[in-house]
């Protein structure tokens, strides 16, 4: 009898692949069948469309109604195909004209009496539509996500009726802009008390995008040290601001404006496989991709699972994670810095003068034992957190060290180097980078080498100090690697100094 297209993007990963919403009025019993891979929400939307369309004032056709969501490969998820198939089944009965769709995409979950909820990937939605010159139309709750990427016109409406009156050209719909900029500041280093050598640990991973771990008694400021290395770290460009929105708007978070401030995830030790490094039913970025582009920090890391902490290490050399199922493989970014911390033994006074440990070696080496050497050799630096003196923790007392800003001006400034000469940070530099770029003297060679005999490091842990000691070097503004910037990165092997025992 009838048939009308219209189109709409699924969500596969971070990505937004494109769908037709074929729209089929056959004679026969009136039904409505919905084919092309559905799942249960997607199946479920005959109901809410069939509501909306008669609350909202329109005729329900009496026929069969067949709707195909091409292609039929690839699964469909959730309400965002709603508004696509009510305005398919207006074309097909010749409630709205046919041709007035052209030129659109549009997404939305309908409520019962026609109104449209937002959907999560708005902003994936429309980075996918770049270059084709058609408009989107979503949600009035997504407007201003759609808006953020820039790339195509973007429409919000508040209901079915709303859509159709911009599409019959009766009541056009106001283009949808970006939001304000949101405001927020992570903690500032000058309130962190004492700490010296921890700040200036901080400050080398920070410049050369290096992980950290972070050893140390409770209370000694590890977790307030690690939630100020975003307020340290480069802004991001608009290009990378861009990436870390997409994986928000995903993961159905309110996207209104990009943010120019690292992302910063701290997700809690209990977190399992998918929670942390992605999968599920249908598979979700995990914790590291949405730290994509920032920060990704592990507090009490030994009470990590094993298995979810060995996951880890592909993702951290690669910058990205493959999450394999029967019908796919997606990949999610994943080019995080890694920052942890961690007590020195179960009851975590190993080491503190004024606590006694009531641990005995044998369990301080299953503590220790839960963290794998080779995710380990994976952590530039190992620094020890002592606890602070009673005398620096009087009410009114401030932070004695350089503010925020002042240390990310240096940070940048290396970056920046870093970026002129290898192309990337040194924290990720690959064997043949580290070859051409981090050539210390040889002074310095000498010393490394026997360093490195003496304690024992992996070829890995070799070329990890290498990349170090060129970060170190170029905060001192030096062109050649010597040996105190040698001796200094093979300071902050802490581990692998004290044979593995933390504390």
């Amino acid at each position: 009898m009838a048939h009308a297209v219209i189109a709409s993007r699924a969500l596969a990963g971070v990505a937004s692949p494109p769908v037709e919403v074929e729209v089929d009025l056959a004679g026969g019993l009136p039904a409505l069948a919905i084919v092309g891979l559905p799942e249960a929400a997607v199946k479920e939307a005959k109901d809410r469309v069939r509501a909306a369309l008669v609350n909202s004032g329109y005729d329900f056709p009496t026929a069969r109604v067949t709707v195909n969501l091409a292609p039929a490969d690839l699964p469909k998820d959730g309400g965002r195909f709603d508004l696509a198939i009510a305005l398919g089944i207006l074309a097909a009965s010749g409630q709205l004209p046919r041709a007035a769709t052209d030129g659109f995409e549009l997404l939305g979950e309908l409520t019962l009496d026609g109104r449209l909820r937002p959907v999560t990937g708005a902003l994936a939605a429309a980075l996918e539509l770049a270059g084709s010159g058609a408009a989107l139309v979503v949600p009035a709750d997504n407007a201003a996500e759609a808006a953020v990427a820039g790339t195509v016109p973007a429409f919000g409406a508040a209901s079915l009726n709303a859509v159709t009156a911009h599409l019959r050209g009766d009541a056009p719909l106001a283009a949808a802009a970006p939001g304000p900029a949101p405001a927020h500041d992570p903690p500032d280093l000058a309130d962190v008390r004492g700490q010296a050598p921890a700040k200036r640990a901080l400050e080398v991973a920070a410049a050369g995008g290096h992980g950290l771990l972070m050893s140390g008694p409770p209370g000694a400021g590890k977790t307030l040290l690690a939630r100020c290395l975003p307020g340290i770290l480069p802004r991001l460009d608009p290009s990378h601001q861009i990436e870390a929105a997409r994986i928000r708007s995903v993961q159905g978070e309110t996207v209104t404006a990009l943010d120019p401030v690292p992302p910063f995830r701290a997700p809690h030790h209990s977190a399992s496989m998918p929670a942390l490094v992605g999968g599920g039913s249908p598979p979700r970025p995990g914790e590291i991709t949405r730290a994509h582009r920032g920060v990704l920090f592990l507090d009490e890391l030994p009470e990590f699972q094993r298995s979810v902490l060995e996951a880890l290490r592909e993702p951290l050399e690669t910058g990205e994670v493959s999450v394999a199922r029967a019908r796919a493989t997606l990949r999610f970014p994943a080019r995080f810095q890694l920052l942890a911390a961690m007590n020195p033994c179960p009851c975590g006074y190993l080491g503190d003068p004024r606590h006694a440990c009531r641990c005995t070696p044998a369990q301080v080496r299953r503590y220790r034992g839960r963290l794998s050497g080779p995710l380990l050799d994976r952590i530039d630096l190992q620094l020890e957190v002592p606890a602070l003196p009673v005398e620096e923790l009087r009410p009114g007392l401030t932070g004695d060290g350089e503010a925020s800003a002042t240390v990310r001006e240096r940070v940048e400034a290396v970056r920046q180097r870093q970026l002129a000469r290898m192309g990337v940070a040194a924290g990720e530099l690959d064997g043949g980078g580290v070859s051409a770029h981090c050539r210390p003297n040889d002074d310095a060679l000498a010393f490394l080498e026997t360093a490195s005999n003496r304690l024992g490091l992996s070829a890995r842990a070799f070329h990890r100090v290498l990349k170090l000691a060129r970060t170190v070097a170029d905060l001192d503004g030096a062109e050649v690697i010597g040996q105190s910037h040698v001796a200094e990165a093979i300071h902050y092997r802490r581990l692998d100094r004290d044979g593995g025992e933390p504390g």
